[in-house]
């Protein structure tokens, strides 16, 4: 199963990030997507699991949640905008991944057995950070991580 990774939009959501995401069996948008417009073209590709971000406000953004647990296979995913505000022990919970966004910097690491997954920025450059994506391939227990930069003008 191939989940795409997003995060960070801000309101862009570039043509290269939707080639990216094309072929998911399931999308992950991880917050600060800034604007309505953004979730229809994603959940057209694949379902969707979308929390919000600290720059997601308005009458809009009020029915997503701050955070979300995705369940693929034997694969528990936790989906928050911003790490420090973890609200959970994820290895002691059974999450075996953690997807996160906010600091727009890519980011795969494990620690404690968990995964944690920031797939960076996909809308507006911020400072000298890479516009990027990713994605988690999971087959059965296995989750391998692939974060990649978009080569945008």
């Amino acid at each position: 199963m191939r989940v795409g990774l997003i995060s960070d939009t801000h309101g862009l959501l570039r043509p290269e990030a939707l080639a990216f995401l094309r072929g998911s069996d399931h999308i992950i948008h991880a917050g600060d997507i800034t604007g309505p417009e953004i979730l229809p073209p994603l959940a057209a590709i694949a379902p969707l699991t979308v929390v919000r971000g600290n720059n997601d406000r308005g009458a809009w953004a009020r029915e997503i949640p701050e955070t979300a647990i995705l369940r693929l296979g034997q694969v528990a995913i936790y989906v928050i905008h911003d790490l420090k505000e973890l609200p959970l022990d994820p290895a002691g919970e059974g999450m075996r991944v953690v997807v996160s966004g906010h600091s727009h910097k890519p980011l795969c690491s494990k620690r404690g057995g968990v995964l944690y997954v920031n797939p960076g920025s996909a809308g507006r450059r911020r400072f000298t950070l890479p516009i990027s994506v990713g994605e988690l391939l999971v087959d059965g227990e296995d989750v391998k991580v692939r974060l990649a930069t978009l080569d945008v003008k």
